[in-house]
């Protein structure tokens, strides 16, 4: 049986939602919202940074990354972040029985062969939907706010792992909760963390 399930997941895909379930069926500790907190105690940065900060890039472009803020050592606020995310990663994972949603806990638990790493993505409609309907988004400018969020995302992946955010390789299973529903998706992530 699988101990840690991670879960990625495009903005608007319900994945947050899918992994609290599944964490619940199966009676492990889920940390989304908890790990913020987590690394907020640890790091001594700001709850809002974190959520700002701890998946996104810096801008729109990879490049930025060249030009935000470094100490001596050639390290950036962002660099330590990183670092506090990975350290607690962990340590979470070392007790076992969990779910770790976003934060590149993929890459950093890729070498644990207790972990089940789970991508959810949906289509564009059925993302627009959920956001206009769960987080208030205007209809005006729902599918700029997902791709903006996706991006952001998918670079600050790839500036801390080298590898692209979402391609099936780096994942044991990929799950589109628009054709499945979130139940069925549920369902498949603890037969798997079961079976496996």
């Amino acid at each position: 049986m699988k101990k840690v399930i991670t879960i990625s997941r495009q903005f608007g895909s319900g994945g947050r939602t899918i992994g609290r379930s599944a964490a619940e069926k199966l009676g492990y500790e889920f940390y989304d919202k908890e790990l913020i907190e987590k690394i907020a105690e640890e790091s001594g940065l700001s709850r809002e940074y974190i959520e700002a900060h701890g998946e996104s890039s810096p801008s729109r472009n990879i490049f930025a990354y060249a030009f935000v803020g470094r100490d001596a050592s050639g390290n950036s606020v962002g660099d330590y972040l990183w670092r506090t995310q990975r350290d607690i990663i962990e340590k979470i994972a070392e007790k076992g029985n969990c779910v770790i949603v976003g934060r590149c806990a993929d890459y950093i638990l890729r070498n644990r062969v207790d972990c089940l790493h789970v991508f959810i993505h949906a289509d564009m409609d059925k993302k627009k939907e959920r956001i206009v309907s769960l987080y208030g988004e205007t209809d005006a400018t729902p599918e700029k706010r997902l791709l903006e969020k996706d991006k952001t995302r998918a670079m600050n992946y790839k500036y801390y792992t080298d590898r692209t955010w979402g391609m099936a390789e780096n994942y044991h299973v990929s799950l589109d909760s628009s054709a499945l529903g979130e139940e069925r998706c549920i369902d498949l992530i603890v037969g798997l963390a079961r079976i496996l």
